[in-house]
């Protein structure tokens, strides 16, 4: 009994370990793709916005600069965009 509750407690601290942060980045957009759900940027990222249409704006388009900000598990990657801002 002892050791399960030791392996559970264990677990349950690594789980609790993997939170979520907020972060940004900044980019002019080369190519933006409405129906791909697509953005890519002048430093060759490429964003994908399943999940997250409403944080596009209506008017976004090649040569804009944008600030993404996004929610990121760390090295699991991006979690959803938050909100896309032309500059």
């Amino acid at each position: 009994m002892g050791i399960r509750v030791l392996c559970l407690a264990a677990l349950m601290s690594v789980t609790a370990f993997t939170a979520a942060f907020a972060a940004s980045t900044e980019g002019t957009v080369v190519a933006f793709d409405r129906k791909a759900k697509v953005i890519v940027l002048d430093d060759k990222t490429v964003w994908t916005i399943v999940g997250s249409e409403d944080a596009v704006p209506a008017t976004l388009k090649a040569g804009d600069v944008i600030v993404i900000d996004y929610v990121s598990t760390g090295d699991d990657g991006i979690q959803k965009i938050s909100t896309i801002t032309i500059k």
